[in-house]
């Protein structure tokens, strides 16, 4: 009764076909590809369906990350609440500031000093790992502790950056976000170009098509010296040898600057910092990280110029270039144009921020054996070409002039309260108990 049932299914012209006892099924797909088109047919049918879907499951997980990453980074009301509270002044003709590199060393000064006179802060850091970012999220922890909203971004979104020019009218920005180091340059020249020359260029774009446009104050370097023997160095001299690529992105970010502010009438003020120092600073910098070293009994390398002669820095307390980073903002003058059109001529201002004492590079090591209480183990070499300058020192006239800018910590001061500070952050005890050291 089965091999009839069977039987049945098939054609009964003898010697046409051969039935095979198989399941039905199986004789279904026979039919189906018994031709060798319809088997054609069916595996393009096939290849198409599968290409489809591949399609499909990759545009769905491209859209999906975008989405995640648009929308956890910024966007949305909550968002903007956030950043209009932060931006909102606190006393009468407070500034409305955006502060970027917030996360950075001198960004986070800047933006408790603000906001501690009441003045309106927003923050923006990309929060990069060009050193570890968990200091970074140390600095950002402590703004938010004063309400102060640093946005993770890049500065090279320029629709970010149109969209908070439309939420805050921005008085003022303090443009600190950069991509610092000397060395560094040698082995990743393109992070210098994109964050020394490209963002600047697309804060500029963002900021001059604003309305109200802000006054704008960013940080240049005492880089732009160069090779320049004069001594010390002064605003009126030449700039034109860069002795780095970093440098070279800092002098590019002057002549940009002033052609902003020649075309859209922004007004800018340029600040030419003399080697930086003090409580949550860089760890890339030689005072920060001979501390690190000594302490964990490493030797540490002091570089000589030519001749055997010693370097010397002009090393400036953060608290002094602070008060310099503040008057240049009390003081900028307004921008002449808005959404892009200037109605006439803007301010545009550089000014050297340092101390006007250099010291040499052995003379801050024994200030910083004498507060560890350790004996550095020092290795002495040349030089390398590498881009370091032999010599720093600012000629500080015009700020004090224009700005009342005066600086008052000596290095003895200063790393006295970095060491404090270092002790404190890492948890190490000078009696020999060493915890968390970077």
């Amino acid at each position: 009764m089965r091999t009839l049932m069977e039987d049945e299914l098939f054609p009964s012209t003898p010697g046409k076909v051969k039935i095979e006892r198989a399941h039905p099924i199986n004789r279904q797909f026979h039919r189906c590809f018994a031709s060798t088109s319809t088997m054609f047919l069916w595996a393009l049918f096939l290849i198409a369906l599968t290409a489809s879907y591949l399609s499909f499951q990759s545009f769905v997980s491209t859209s999906s990350r975008l989405f995640s990453s648009s929308s956890s980074s910024w966007g949305g009301l909550h968002w903007e609440r956030q950043i209009r509270s932060s931006a909102s002044p606190r006393r009468a003709s407070g500034l409305s500031v955006l502060v970027t590199g917030a996360a950075g060393f001198v960004g986070t000064h800047c933006s408790l000093a603000l906001h501690k006179r009441g003045d309106g802060v927003v923050g923006l850091d990309n929060f990069n790992s060009y050193y570890d970012p968990s200091l970074k999220k140390a600095r950002r922890s402590l703004l938010s502790s004063h309400s102060i909203f640093v946005i993770d971004a890049d500065l090279n979104d320029s629709h970010l950056l149109s969209k908070l020019f439309d939420i805050v009218p921005f008085s003022h920005v303090l443009h600190l976000a950069a991509q610092a180091g000397v060395r560094y340059a040698i082995e990743n020249p393109s992070s210098y170009v994109h964050s020394n020359i490209a963002g600047l260029v697309s804060l500029l774009e963002a900021a001059k098509s604003a309305d109200p446009q802000p006054a704008i104050v960013w940080a240049s370097s005492s880089s732009v010296y160069g090779l320049n023997e004069k001594v010390p160095f002064s605003e009126s001299d030449r700039t034109d040898a860069p002795a780095s690529l970093y440098a070279a992105t800092k002098k590019a970010g002057e002549e940009i600057t002033h052609t902003y502010n020649h075309i859209y009438g922004l007004s800018i003020t340029g600040l030419r910092f003399f080697t930086v120092y003090g409580p949550w600073g860089r760890p890339d910098m030689a005072y920060f990280s001979f501390t690190k070293a000594i302490l964990a009994g490493k030797p540490i390398t002091i570089y000589r110029g030519r001749d055997r002669v010693d370097l010397a820095r002009d090393f400036t307390y953060i608290d002094d270039i602070v008060r310099g980073c503040l008057a240049s903002l009390d003081t900028a003058g307004k921008s002449s144009g808005s959404g892009g059109k200037k109605r006439g001529p803007a301010p545009y201002r550089i000014f050297n921020l340092g101390n006007t004492s250099p010291v040499t590079v052995p003379t801050l090591v024994s200030i910083l054996e004498r507060y560890l209480k350790v004996k550095a183990k020092k290795n002495v070499v040349e030089m390398p070409g590498n881009g370091d300058v032999p010599f720093t020192h600012a000629n500080i006239t015009r700020a004090m002039t224009e700005l009342g800018y005066k600086p008052t910590t000596n290095l003895e001061v200063g790393l006295k309260k970095f060491v404090k500070w270092y002790l404190s952050y890492y948890g190490y005890s000078p009696r020999g108990s060493k915890t968390n050291l970077l």
